[in-house]
């Protein structure tokens, strides 16, 4: 079936429906909480407490609107022991050590996390009420091999560092569930492999906009490690429609993927160097960069995606412009370090993407 036209998401089809999120407490994750329950679903969540201070989730209040389960998704019985008490239709699995540079300091602990804890909701998921079970890998699940083209859904597998190689696992562990349980009783189980993501309340270790974010409040200079490094840069809530439609299509039925990539136009895919200027002149105050030289660790200079896939077969595009996701990303952070309420921020910025899902954007 092609779907080039626009889509919008079914208000109709989320309307009570019980999804469980794991990593709920993560910035995705708590993005995908407030839209989810904005819809009027019956969103439960399963994750560690929040990993940083301050975060989105307790800056938007988001476990005043849903079920929150504290717990690590290497625990096997923790997660089953969930998945029994909420009884999701849906499980989107978000639970990630989703850091490149902090799977060297730990690769035990991400591939247990990011390989075995995929393992563990898998299982917690057979022989449940779930029907749809959506996995968020990364694109940095592929072999990069610095390539100018976006890499395909077909395409190698495989990974550098510790963190891409435990992602290009859980898509493999996915594929033989898929394979060996995805039949009968069993739920439908996809990947959905996202681009660089910004947006409002992410303040995560090493990973640009948070550095630049905290450089800026502490008005210090911002370090860049790789200003030429390219990225497929996307307002955060762009992936997150196109799960919500992923899930709409795998649930009715519809002869689809198993696997989709969702990254943005060719337009947002920038060097780094681009996405600081563009902070920096927005903040103002006297806001400046400078490239870091001390750094050796090995990280993807060009990577990009190709989502044709997903645009023939949901009909899911970018609606906000590379600017208007740095613009809405920026704001965020202005609302918050002024004292505004964040549930609202939050909810209004979700609001006007869904004005935009409305609208006729152009690719």
């Amino acid at each position: 079936m092609e779907r080039f036209g626009v889509r919008h998401l079914s208000d109709e089809f989320w309307r009570g429906k019980r999804v469980l999120i794991t990593g709920h407490t993560g910035f995705k994750g708590a993005w995908m909480s407030l839209w989810l329950t904005k819809m009027g679903s019956r969103v439960s969540g399963f994750a560690l407490a929040s990993p940083t201070e301050p975060n989105l989730f307790e800056a938007a209040k988001v476990s005043a609107h849903i079920e929150s389960f504290e717990g690590d998704v290497r625990d096997a019985q923790a997660v089953q022991k969930c998945v029994r008490t909420c009884r999701p239709e849906i499980i989107i699995h978000m639970a990630a050590q989703s850091l490149v540079r902090r799977s060297y300091s730990d690769p035990v602990g991400t591939y247990d996390t990011n390989v075995m804890g995929t393992v563990n909701v898998l299982e917690a998921a057979r022989g449940s009420d779930v029907s749809v079970l959506l996995n968020i890998t990364s694109d940095k699940c592929y072999h990069n091999r610095e390539i100018v083209w976006g890499y395909r859904e077909e395409d190698r597998l495989g990974g550098f560092d510790p963190y891409s190689s435990s992602k290009a696992c859980s898509e493999l562990v996915t594929s033989a569930y898929q394979q060996s349980f995805g039949n009968g009783s069993c739920p439908k189980f996809a990947t959905a492999r996202a681009g660089n993501v910004i947006g409002g309340g992410d303040w995560a270790l090493d990973r640009l906009v948070p550095d630049c974010i905290r450089a800026l409040t502490h008005k210090d200079i911002i370090n860049i490690r790789r200003p030429h490094a390219v990225r497929p840069w996307q307002h955060v809530l762009e992936p997150l429609s196109g799960y919500l439609a992923y899930i709409e299509d795998l649930a009715s039925g519809v002869n689809i993927p198993l696997s989709l990539n969702f990254g943005p136009s060719d337009a947002g895919i920038r060097p780094v160097a681009e996405v600081v200027e563009r902070i920096t002149q927005l903040w103002g105050d006297g806001a400046s960069w400078r490239i870091e030289t001390s750094d050796s660790l090995h990280e993807a200079g060009l990577l990009t995606l190709d989502s044709t896939l997903a645009r023939h077969h949901l009909g899911w595009r970018s609606r906000w412009s590379f600017e208007e996701a740095v613009d809405y990303t920026v704001e965020w952070y202005r609302s918050f370090y002024s004292g505004s309420k964040m549930d609202a921020i939050s909810l209004d910025q979700i609001g006007m993407y869904e004005g935009a899902l409305a609208g006729a954007a152009a690719w």
